[in-house]
């Protein structure tokens, strides 16, 4: 058994008769050892109940916390120099001679009443204020009334059951409970319903096991240690497998675990037939009636002790004198009627310090009174008497206290928190006085970030903002901070459903909060971000919300001109693709490129056409190879300046104005004058289409190759393996001029001539001169026709510029060497 409590032994063992046989004696032994450990299990669970019911009366009576009820017990036992059994007795003995009397009975409970005392709008909306705000003094004092009552019945109480009927009987009134149900963990993780009240023998009957199944809210507030309020018939019903009756006859419903030493073994349902949520005065009472059942519903309900009879005061003190925080042992000095009066500092570590400049050991065997003297009466006192009856830590908000600095008043701001030791109390604190620096560097930091903190305390009701927070509300700070309830006024309709989420998640479940959200201003719509955290006291209860908002509106406006901008950019790169497959498809049509040799008018032509490795769009370079009626052949190399679309509809006019005024007999020179006409001609919105282009006519019958050109490179000529370049005749850029004028050029083609014609891609290097491209090409163009590698000599030159950044085009005319 747990704790000091030590059942006395009551076994009595007979001695068998001397003259029994072995087999008798030891079937007697076997029998008198059975017999004392029934006697054993009898007494043991005589005095667990025994001790609960003392520790119920001590719970009630003093205001105490079940584990420190057992404590009281077995510190009075060892007083006295009694037993704990003992001990328990005479507490039980001395509660019919209580001068206060019994706390009343609750009446049985009744339906709520019609009237609603809720805060205007919807039932259960996010954004009333007074569902989440603790009521003046945190517990109302018909609350204490009521759970010391509930404690003093639970002490009489031996069964779940029974404490299901008192839960129902005690709560009903108060808090709406129409019914209880009350879950133990059986084996396997299953849920065995122990106890119920307000429910039918049907329904207890259907609901009496629950297999470990997910979805079951009972199980997640056993498995998370976490009360589950079910608030919203038709989103828990969608979220959890409801025990009991369909939704709609108990349209609020809350698990509670019930706390223990280990894991939660027991868990409490409560059922409403009125619909809304459990206001925060309903979670704190139905909390702390729950924590006063833990002695009869935990599986560990034996004694517990957490904490030693008496606290040794040196051993404490050498813990202090390590300490670099400011920490205090308080012993409370009563009076003859058991009133705290004042606490006596029994340790205290280096860095506590009074007003009078004493501190670490100084401070040993002083009043609090004497050294703090204007801490009485206040909030921070009664702290410390509620920390030391209900044995919960209190943990105080900032406060202001004045002291006199080498005689100078000083404002100070603290946080204080003191937990009980046994008997006593430890209270520690923090100062959080920050200097001017430092407040200036906060206000910076917010005007630079565009963002405010601000805070709202629950038991006060009090919101601060700070200043930066009204420059992003773009509120004058003479309205004050903006109340919850004002809050779905400025958000945007289509923010107020994930808003009002993340307000229940906050002030109702006390989850931190990273949300963005709407608001409209007079200077028009602004996005904000809101990031808060909520502190909750030991029943969970949400105490005070802190946090920041920070205006994103600038960002928002990047984040959407960028995307604004990356959607044009997709959009412009799918016309450019669509265009590029376009123009690509009409290049193919109109400029087909042969595999093998042409032979035209006796000459061997071979065409090599390479596009840009780089880009978009389809470039303008273009050839024409044909046989003309007279039998001669013409060939052309061009180039329009541009690329996409509108360059192949150039050289599509430029090719077929060209074919069709040659075959016609045009002199080569009028054909370039038409061509330049026609370009200056057709022009769009004052944009020329411009263009180079050399042309040529050969004819077989004298092998005289006549050729003109427009702005365009010179023809090739390789000959004995020698190459150089045609003397190049007037002719300046298509498109250029109205008065421009083109002269004419012959040259004899001899058997083994190569002849090329190229655009400016086959010879352009960026950073280099024109006159270096030419003579490399020239060079490479003659070394290959020496060794031999010559044929096709367009498609080798071609393919020596990979990584070409413009589009290549190269013609070679060859004349075959003669027959022998």
């Amino acid at each position: 058994m747990e704790g000091d409590f030590v059942l006395p032994d009551a076994r009595v063992e007979q001695e068998p008769d001397a003259g029994a046989s072995p087999e008798v004696l030891a079937l007697a032994k076997v029998v008198s050892r059975l017999r004392a450990e029934v006697v054993d299990l009898e007494g043991v669970a005589a005095m667990t109940a025994v001790l609960e019911r003392a520790k119920g009366v001590l719970m009630a009576r003093e205001g105490l916390t079940p584990d420190a009820a057992h404590q009281l017990l077995v510190h009075r036992a060892a007083r006295h120099g009694r037993t704990p059994l003992e001990e328990c007795w005479i507490t039980l003995g001395r509660t019919g001679r209580d001068p206060a009397g019994p706390a009343p009975r609750p009446a049985v409970p009744r339906p709520a009443p019609t009237g609603s005392t809720g805060p205007p709008g919807p039932a259960g909306s996010p954004f009333s204020a007074s569902r989440y705000v603790v009521p003046e003094g945190g517990r109302p004092t018909g609350h204490r009334t009521l759970l010391a009552g509930l404690a003093r019945d639970l002490a009489d109480a031996g069964t779940p059951k029974e404490t299901a009927r008192l839960l129902r009987a005690v709560l009903g009134e108060a808090a709406g409970v129409d019914a209880v149900m009350i879950y133990a963990v059986a084996t396997a993780g299953n849920l065995k319903m122990v106890g119920h009240d307000g429910i039918s023998d049907a329904m207890a009957e259907q609901w009496s096991h629950i297999p470990p199944l997910s979805g079951v809210a009972a199980m997640e507030a056993i498995a998370a240690r976490e009360a589950v309020w079910l608030e919203d018939p038709e989103s828990d019903a969608a979220r959890y497998l409801l025990i009991g009756d369909p939704p709609e006859r108990w349209p609020s419903r809350a698990w509670l675990p019930v706390p223990g030493g280990g894991g939660v073994t027991a868990v409490v349902g409560f059922f409403r037939t009125r619909p809304g949520p459990f206001d925060v005065r309903t979670r704190t009472l139905l909390r702390r009636a729950v924590r006063l059942c833990g002695g009869l519903l935990r599986a560990d309900r034996g004694p517990r002790c957490d904490d030693p009879p008496a606290t040794d005061v040196e051993a404490v003190q050498t813990v202090f004198d390590t300490l670099s925080a400011p920490v205090v042992l308080l012993t409370p000095l009563r009076s003859r009627t058991g009133e705290v009066e004042d606490y006596r500092i029994d340790a205290a570590s280096p860095e506590s310090l009074d007003v009078a400049g004493r501190h670490g050991r100084d401070l040993i065997g002083r009043r609090v009174l004497e050294t703090y003297p204007t801490v009485a009466g206040t909030a921070l006192w009664e702290g410390y008497l509620d920390a030391l009856t209900v044995g919960e830590p209190y943990e105080g908000e900032p406060f202001v206290y004045e002291e006199v600095i080498a005689g100078v008043p000083r404002r100070s701001v603290y946080s204080v928190r003191a937990s009980r030791l046994g008997e006593r109390l430890v209270v520690s604190w923090i100062r959080h006085d920050t200097t001017d620096r430092e407040t200036r560097r906060l206000d910076d930091l917010q005007r630079l970030g565009n963002l405010g903190w601000a805070s709202w305390n629950l038991v006060s009701d009090t919101i601060t903002w700070s200043d930066q927070v009204y420059a992003v509300f773009d509120r004058d700070p003479a309205l004050g901070p903006v109340r919850l309830e004002e809050l779905p006024r400025h958000l945007l309709p289509e923010d107020l459903p994930a808003m009002g989420a993340a307000v229940r998640r906050l002030l109702g479940d006390g989850t931190p909060v990273d949300q963005p959200f709407r608001i409209a201003t007079r200077h028009g719509v602004r996005h904000l971000r809101i990031v808060a955290e909520a502190g909750r006291d030991a029943d969970g209860a949400t105490l005070e919300v802190h946090g920041f908002f920070q205006d994103l509106t600038e960002l928002r406006g990047a984040e959407l001109a960028l995307l604004e901008s990356e959607r044009a950019n997709l959009v412009q790169r799918g016309m450019l693709k669509a265009e590029q497959a376009l123009a690509t498809r009409l290049q193919d049509t109109l400029l087909p490129i042969p595999e093998q040799s042409v032979e035209l008018a006796g000459l061997c032509v071979d065409v090599a056409y390479l596009p840009a490795e780089s880009g978009l769009n389809v470039g303008g370079d273009w050839y024409s190879a044909i046989e003309l009626p007279d039998k001669s052949a013409l060939f052309v190399v061009g180039d329009v300046a541009g690329h996409g679309l509108a360059a192949v509809g150039t050289m599509a006019q430029l090719r077929f104005t060209a074919k069709g005024m040659s075959i016609t007999g045009s002199p080569l020179p009028d054909v370039l004058e038409r061509l330049n006409t026609l370009l200056l001609h057709t022009a769009v919105d004052h944009q020329v289409a411009t263009a180079t282009l050399v042309m040529g006519r050969y004819d077989p019958r004298d092998h005289r190759l006549t050729w003109v050109r427009a702005g365009h490179l010179p023809p090739l000529l390789i000959r004995a393996g020698e190459a150089s370049y045609l003397p190049q005749p007037e002719g300046t850029l298509l498109g250029a001029a109205y008065d421009s004028t083109y002269g004419h050029h012959v040259t004899d083609l001899l058997p083994g001539d190569h002849l090329l014609l190229y655009t400016d891609g086959l010879v352009e290097v960026p950073g280099e001169d024109i006159d270096e491209g030419l003579a490399h090409l020239a060079a490479t163009a003659a070394r290959l026709v020496r060794e031999g590698r010559g044929g096709p000599l367009a498609k080798t030159l071609a393919g020596l510029r990979p990584g070409n950044r413009d589009d290549i085009c190269v013609l070679e005319i060859r004349v075959p060497e003669e027959r022998a």
